[in-house]
This record gives C-alpha cells, structure tokens and sequence, in this order.
C-alpha cells in the first residue's frame, strides 16, 4: 500500500501541473516525494523530527547541495499543500535549513574570440552548418535558454519586426529583438529548412523532425571545434556570454533581466560580479600602481 503521507500526491500534482511545472518538474516533485516517505514512519503526519532525520540520512548518501536544497524545496511545497488542505497541523518542514550552495559564476566566452568564430562560421555550406550557425547566432544575439530555442515554433519568429516571442520557464512568455547576424542567419536557414507541412518546428533534422535539446548541445560543440576553439561550447555559455558582454557595455540591470526572462533581479546580478572580476583583471594588468610590490 502507498504510504499514507502520499495519499495527496496525485492531487498535489495535478495542481502543480496547472501552475504550469515543467513535465520533469513533476518528475522530480514525485520522485523526491516518493523517497521522503521511505524515510518517514507509517503516519500520515510526520513531525519535525522526523523530517531532520530523513534530511541527515539524505545528507549522508553524498548528494550535493544542489540536490539536497530541491529537495528539501520539494517537501516544503507538499507539506504547505498538506497544511492548506487541513492535512497537517503544522508545516513540519518550517525553520529546516538547507545546505549552503556555492556561489557559481557564470563562464562566458570572450568577446573577440566568440564573434571571430561566428563570422568564420558564415563561410560554411551545408544544411547542418548552415543551421549551427543559425542556433549559435541565436543563443548569443538572444540570450535563449537552450529549452527555449528548441521549443521555437515558425510562427515564434517575427523576421521582419525583428522580434522573437520566447516560452521561457513556467510558461511565461516574453519578446526577444534579433541581432542583425541572426536574422541574417535564420533567413538562410529558413532557405534550406526541409519538414513536412505539419512540422511546426523552427529548427528540424535532416529528416524533417524537431531537434532536441541534445542534438542541439552536440553539434554546438562540434561547430566550435570546427572554428578552431580548442574548448568546448555549450549553449549556456553562450547565453552567459550574451548576458555579460550586454551588461558591459550597458550596465542596465533591469533590461538584461528582462531579456534573459529572469524573474528575480538577483538572478541576473551574478553577472556584477562576473563583470567586476573582468574590470578588476584589466585593472591589475594596466594600471601602473596595481603591482606594486607589499
């Protein structure tokens, strides 16, 4: 039998679904769950206490911080469900901490390198290199995430406004400008794109399917092996890339969280950080006082 802590389970999902939660969301919502009720006695409202001992067991299995933190997120959501629907007394998750996480800074690439590459990459023939160049200029000419490029749709795309509509993280939708070279990009694209009449995909296989998310990772990695860059490139370090050289020469906070669809400003402010070590490496490589000896 299901352990009783779970009995509202599918309706909790049923409500996270309609808030629009991504499928694997919901995966890790009840995966997560499902495992919290191993640890749990067979009651249907666990206590603090018992809560602290899973979360130290958890702790124990080495899991990082990253995933302990969703975890316990996770729990904290049900329980508050639970407690809404009279279930619970009171939120045993409440004043539980989650572990730390290490500040991570974005990794962009530098300016002159990144544009060499695209510009080089302009001179390639072929369906495939063709539509490389078009996803590469769009990541960074946009800032897409690379969930967000490969859900594009043709009619997403506003070439002549210049504009793409972006279905970003729960569903929220936002308008994008296209960078001069990405349109350029797409048009020749859009010249050679092959797929059935019913395929609404921006971007297809050869075969006339929409390209996944993996597909699309591989062969950005094999585009800018092709250019000549000895490191690997990932569509995220594009994005980043597009976010921190913007705010360099900017230095507008607000619009690059608008384009990037963060919803929290303090998401977008790990880029500060990312342009003051840039600023501060100039500094120390400049400036005459800066290496003077102590």
């Amino acid at each position: 039998m299901p352990h009783p802590f779970l009995e509202r389970l599918p309706e909790f999902l049923t409500i996270q679904a309609q808030l629009n939660r991504s499928p694997h969301t919901l995966t890790a919502y009840q995966r997560d769950l499902s495992e919290l009720a191993e640890l749990l006695p067979e009651t249907a409202e666990p206590q603090k206490s018992d809560i602290i001992a899973a979360f130290k067991r958890l702790s124990q299995r080495n899991l990082s911080p990253a995933t302990l933190a969703r975890k316990l997120s996770a729990w904290r959501q049900y329980c508050l469900h639970l407690q809404h629907k009279g279930c619970l007394k009171n939120d045993p998750c409440l004043g539980i901490q989650a572990p730390r996480l290490p500040q991570r800074l974005p990794r962009a690439l530098d300016r002159e390198p990144l544009n060499t590459m695209l510009d080089n990459s302009s001179r390639e023939q072929g369906m495939l290199p063709i539509r490389d160049r078009a996803v590469a200029e769009l990541l960074y000419g946009s800032g897409l995430r690379l969930s967000e490029l490969c859900s594009l749709n043709l009619e997403d795309l506003l070439l002549e406004e210049g504009w793409v509509n972006v279905c970003g993280k729960g569903r929220k939708q936002r308008q994008v400008p296209l960078s001069g070279k990405s349109r350029e990009a797409l048009r020749l694209w859009l010249s050679c794109r092959t797929a059935p009449p019913e395929e609404t995909a921006l971007f297809t296989t050869r075969h006339g399917k929409r390209i996944g998310s993996r597909q699309i990772a591989k062969r950005l990695s094999d585009w800018a092996q092709r250019q000549g860059n000895a490191q690997p490139v990932s569509p995220h370090m594009l994005r980043h890339s597009f976010a921190s050289h913007l705010l360099q020469a900017s230095r507008d906070l607000r619009a690059v969280q608008d384009l990037l669809g963060h919803e929290s400003l303090a998401t977008t402010q790990i880029y500060t950080k990312l342009d003051f070590d840039h600023l501060s490496g100039i500094y120390d490589q400049t400036h005459p006082r800066a290496k003077r000896k102590k």
